[in-house]
């Protein structure tokens, strides 16, 4: 059984939450052959390793409540534009017992 969990709300919120910063001058998410790729255009005056800290805590205050998590690659800067793959994802973690006695447990995880 697969379930499919609707990832739309969260990059809506995501997005919404990254376009408020002041030094982000816009912002857009585009797949290219099934992966998430993030472009934004910046002020000079905010440098990268600013844009991926506030990146980082879009993403935590987007699936706050929810079993995600995100990754953010960098990929390639063109003057003020650069561009990230940044996804959400389900963790790949046992979320039940299935009674073999393993010893990643999730009876044991407390």
């Amino acid at each position: 059984m697969v379930i499919y969990m609707d990832l739309e709300p969260i990059w809506q919120q995501f997005m919404r939450n990254l376009t408020l910063n002041k030094g982000i001058k816009s912002a857009y998410w585009r797949k290219i052959a099934g992966i998430p790729f993030l472009y934004i255009n910046i002020t000079p005056e905010l440098s990268q390793l600013n844009l991926e800290a506030i990146i980082k805590k879009c993403s935590v205050a987007a699936i706050k409540g929810n079993r995600l998590h995100s990754d953010t690659i960098f990929v390639r800067k063109d003057d003020m534009l650069l561009v990230y793959r940044h996804r959400f994802y389900v963790p790949q973690e046992k979320m039940f017992c299935c009674g073999n006695l393993c010893a990643d447990c999730t009876r044991l995880k407390r």
